[in-house]
């Protein structure tokens, strides 16, 4: 029997990273740019499998209305974008990547991090623009010695705290799902969300987008924040109040914003892209050569096992927390 896989998502296309996998199954591929659930029902109804990414929304509605479905994989990490609830309710296997871009996102977040805090960006536009001047980026701080906030302690943020260690700062972890002895080892301190704001000079976000985390950083979290202050973002957009961090940076609350995620991907045009205290890139803290060899690899391999009959082995649990 053939089975039907439909792909919307543009990072896993690299399909001759598993060309042996596919050639030896009995599977036709096929591709779409349907990421809102009406459009997604009316060109999946006979479709068995599902491979996706961050902006395609399997809800309830879409994995009830799929009758031939049988696995949606999450081609990443977070899952915030499947009914993952709604899936087990109907029989429906949702496979993610757990283990990939540990080190491309750190990596990026540690770039966004010391762009905000050297003003790199600033003096790059302002040579660009013919002046050569230092004091164009004033004032700047001097990293060593500072406080670094992880929002959230997974293997994400893990990867970073081991990168920090040669910056000589200091690193505090709000996490409510991890303990003090799964912190022991990473040479970090735990502490609570309220407490990472007051003392923290940069604060990095690392948390999966859930109800609990959907614009935790408002406008009460930023006047919490010191003025001096980096927010960097390479988590979920919604995370964050762009309209609230806007405010925050205009009135001076904080000092700069490194964001590779947004409210809105692709984002309209906003009042925060016209500040150069922020600095952008478009969701791809994820990307390396590697990584995106290994993201097709491992969800097309999951999602065709299960098709086959057999166990994934990255299923998604439904109770899982943040």
């Amino acid at each position: 029997m053939t089975h039907r896989l439909l792909v919307s998502d543009t990072k896993v296309i690299d399909t001759e990273a598993i060309r042996e996998e596919l050639d030896a199954s009995d599977v036709r591929l096929e591709r779409t740019d349907a990421r809102m659930p009406d459009d997604l029902i009316d060109v999946a109804a006979e479709i068995d499998g599902l491979v996706v990414d961050a902006n395609t929304h399997v809800t309830e509605r879409v994995i009830s209305s799929l009758n031939s479905l049988e696995v949606v994989g999450r081609a990443g990490i977070g899952v915030d974008n499947v009914d993952v609830r709604a899936a087990a309710d109907h029989g429906v296997t949702v496979v993610n990547v757990p283990d990939y871009c540990l080190d491309e996102v750190s990596t990026h977040a540690l770039g966004l991090m010391l762009a905000c805090v050297r003003r790199i960006p600033t003096f790059d536009r302002a040579v660009r623009d013919g002046t050569w001047d230092w004091t164009v980026g004033r004032p700047i701080d001097r990293l060593q010695g500072q406080t670094v906030g992880l929002v959230a302690f997974g293997k994400i943020a893990r990867s970073l705290s081991r990168k920090l260690r040669g910056f000589d700062v200091d690193v505090l972890v709000y996490d409510p799902y991890v303990s003090e002895p799964e912190m022991a080892g990473f040479d970090v301190t735990k502490v609570s969300f309220r407490n990472l704001l007051d003392r923290s000079h940069v604060v990095s976000v690392h948390a999966p987008l859930t109800n609990e985390t959907r614009g935790l950083f408002d406008v009460d979290a930023f006047s919490s924040m010191r003025e001096n202050a980096v927010l960097v973002n390479t988590a979920r957009g919604g995370i964050v109040d762009e309209s609230a961090l806007h405010g925050a940076l205009v009135s001076g609350e904080i000092a700069a914003a490194g964001l590779d995620v947004r409210e809105e991907e692709p984002p309209t045009a906003t009042p925060l892209s016209e500040l150069e205290t922020v600095v952008f890139t478009p969701h791809v803290g994820w990307y390396s050569e590697a990584s995106r060899s290994e993201l097709t690899r491992s969800v097309f391999v999951d999602v065709l096992q299960v098709l086959d009959g057999g166990d994934p082995d990255h299923p998604v649990d439904p109770e899982s927390s943040w």
